[in-house]
């Protein structure tokens, strides 16, 4: 049977709150623990999507396709309720599914930027999950729960005239993140703030974006959607490929945060971000998803 399809806001966003509901009951009270276990759960989830696409249509075109994951970590392998690894565990021992998730799972993804191979695909992976040693979730049972309402959240289920209703419901989470009075003193831009702020700074196609503490991502997604707007019809090809992996980079200091806006821009469409993690005014940088050298030629 077919997925129904996702076509308003209000659809979206009823999805969401299913899944935000469990993580609240299972030991995620805040939108400060929850926001961040949905973030590389959801990224991974449309991460196995994406890939699953271009590898058919690869085989279609008779090229070669390398993906990023291989089985068992791929999100229909282990996720997904029809998932052979996901059946596995169920059937295993108990705790077996949390051993796979913290043992063998997010070791395996931290680790796949640290060789350099595989592209910036791989290393946006490793820093998407860089700071997740294992999941908030109280008990398996609330885990997998997770998971399955994860999964319902397809974009092969959204008309195309709706994709952004993801990136606006994953904005809202982000806002709740700072407003519930337990952000440790944070305090995130609203999205008007940086939708105005792009407006005045009026970026144009061919030109790029750089934010020096960017949070989780507002002010350069909000230059996307204008550079977009701005584009109009001609937003195709090799214009709208610069946008999703050449255009826009940025820093973030903030541990939790830094992972939080990489899966927000790949929300959002961009690609590529090229944001490191570090302190603008020191430049002392931990990690990166793209080459560090990249960034340090647009401050």
């Amino acid at each position: 049977m077919s997925e129904a399809r996702i076509v308003s806001q209000a659809g979206l966003d009823a999805k969401i709150k299913r899944v935000c509901d469990v993580l609240r009951r299972s030991n995620c009270a805040g939108a400060l623990q929850y926001v961040p276990e949905l973030s590389w759960l959801l990224f991974l989830r449309f991460l196995d999507e994406r890939e699953e696409r271009e590898q058919s249509e690869a085989a279609v075109l008779g090229i070669p396709f390398s993906p990023s994951l291989e089985a068992p970590y791929r999100w229909r392998d282990w996720a997904a309720p029809t998932g052979s690894k996901r059946r596995e565990l169920q059937h295993g021992s108990q705790g077996a599914v949390f051993r796979f998730l913290e043992k063998e799972l997010l070791p395996h993804l931290r680790g796949l930027g640290a060789s350099g191979e595989g592209g910036p695909r791989r290393r946006l992976v490793s820093q998407v999950v860089s700071g997740t040693q294992g999941t908030r979730v109280d008990t398996e049972r609330n885990f997998l729960d997770v998971l399955d309402r994860v999964d319902e959240i397809r974009l092969e289920a959204m008309d195309d005239q709706h994709l952004f209703p993801l990136s606006a419901a994953y904005e809202g989470l982000l806002l709740d993140m700072g407003q519930k009075n337990n952000d440790g003193g944070q305090f995130f831009t609203p999205r008007e703030v940086a939708r105005a702020m792009v407006r005045v700074v009026s970026p144009r196609a061919g030109e790029t974006v750089f934010d020096p503490c960017c949070g989780t991502g507002g002010f350069l997604a909000e230059a996307r959607e204008y550079m977009l707007e701005q584009l109009g019809d001609a937003a195709t090809g090799p214009l709208r490929e610069r946008l999703a992996r050449e255009t826009f980079w940025g820093w973030e200091k903030d541990n939790i945060v830094y992972p939080i806006a990489l899966a927000n821009l790949v929300l959002h469409g961009i690609d590529r971000p090229g944001i490191a993690h570090g302190n603008t005014l020191t430049g002392t940088v931990e990690y990166q998803c793209c080459p560090i050298e990249w960034v340090e030629k647009r401050v």
